[in-house]
C-alpha cells in the first residue's frame, strides 16, 4: 500500500513499544504513534499524560494534555504533582516520548527559543514537563521530521537533556536512566554511538536516499557500518492509523 512519509515515521515510531511498557506520552507525533502501538501490537501498553492520566485508551487523539478523552478512558487520573513526584521522579516509567522543535547530535531537545535566550527569533511553548521526563524515565524514544530547522549543529538552548556533550556525560551529571535511545523521523531511524553518544542513521526507510538524508541534517551525519531498510508498513499499520485519524478529524470538527 502507498504511504506518506508522515505515516511511516509514526508507524516505525510504534513498532519498538512494548506490551510491558509504562509510557509517558507527548501530544503530537508521540501520541499517534503510541496508540498506534496499542492498537495494534502492543494492547496492554500503559500510556500516561502529564495531565495525571494513567493507563488511558483513547478513542481519538487528544488536542492537549487537558483533552477531556484521556480523563474519560484513563483507569484513574492523579494530581499532576503526584504523577511528577512518585511516578515520574520514583523511576516507575519505563520509556517516555519525546518531541522537540530543535535536536542536536547529541539528541539534546530545545523547545524553548531559536536565536538567543533575550532576544529570541522564535519564542516556543517551553519545556513543560519534558526535562524531567527526559532526566527520569527509563529511556527515551524521540520522533521529529528531519530538516536543517530542526536538525542543528548547535542549540542555543536546551530544553531537554539528551546526552550533553556526549560520552559518559549524563553519567556525571548524576543522571542514571538511559536517555534518548532512539530518533524516529520521516526519512530514517537513529540511535547513539554506544561510546560517544553522537545519534547515527541506523536504518533507512524505503525509498530514502543517504544524499537526501545528509541534506537535510544540520550537521554531517553518520551513518552505522551496517545500516538497513526499515520495513515497509502493513496494511494493518496503515489501516489502524488512517482510521485513528480519521475518527480524530471526525471529533475536533464537531
Amino acid at each position: 500500500m502507498d504511504h506518506t512519509a508522515n505515516e511511516m515515521m509514526t508507524i516505525a515510531a510504534a513498532r519498538p513499544l512494548r506490551n510491558e511498557d509504562v509510557c509517558f506520552v507527548g501530544i503530537g507525533a508521540p501520541s499517534a504513534a503510541c496508540n498506534l502501538a496499542r492498537l495494534t501490537h502492543a494492547p496492554n501498553i500503559t500510556l500516561i499524560y502529564e495531565s495525571g492520566t494513567i493507563g488511558t485508551r483513547p478513542d481519538v487523539l487528544p488536542l492537549s494534555i487537558g483533552d477531556g478523552e484521556l480523563c474519560d478512558t484513563a483507569l484513574t487520573t492523579v494530581s499532576v504533582p503526584e504523577m511528577f513526584r512518585y511516578w515520574l521522579q520514583g523511576g516507575h516509567i519505563t520509556l517516555g516520548f519525546l518531541g522537540g522543535a530543535q535536536i542536536d547530535r547529541f539528541a539534546n531537545l530545545n523547545t524553548t527559543v531559536v536565536g538567543p535566550y533575550d532576544t529570541p527569533k522564535v519564542r516556543l511553548p517551553g519545556g513543560g514537563g519534558a526535562p524531567e521526563i527526559a532526566g527520569h524515565c527509563g529511556e527515551i524514544f524521540i520522533t521529529m521530521a528531519l530538516s536543517p530547522r530542526g536538525f542543528v549543529d548547535h542549540l542555543a538552548f536546551i530544553t531537554s537533556m539528551g546526552h550533553g556533550e556526549g560520552g559518559d556525560h549524563r553519567r556525571r551529571l548524576g543522571l542514571k536512566t538511559k536517555g534518548p535511545t532512539k530518533v524516529i523521523t520521516d526519512m530514517c531511524i537513529l540511535e547513539p554511538d554506544p561510546e560517544t553518544k553522537e545519534l547515527t542513521v541506523v536504518s533507512i526507510h524505503p525509498g530514502v536516499a543517504r544524499d537526501r538524508i545528509s541534506e537535510a541534517c544540520g550537521w554531517p551525519i553518520r551513518f552505522a557500518e551496517t545500516t538497513v531498510e526499515t520495513p515497509a508498513p502493513t496494511a494493518e499499520e496503515l489501516e489502524t492509523l488512517r482510521a485513528l485519524q480519521e475518527r480524530t478529524r471526525r471529533a475536533h470538527a464537531a
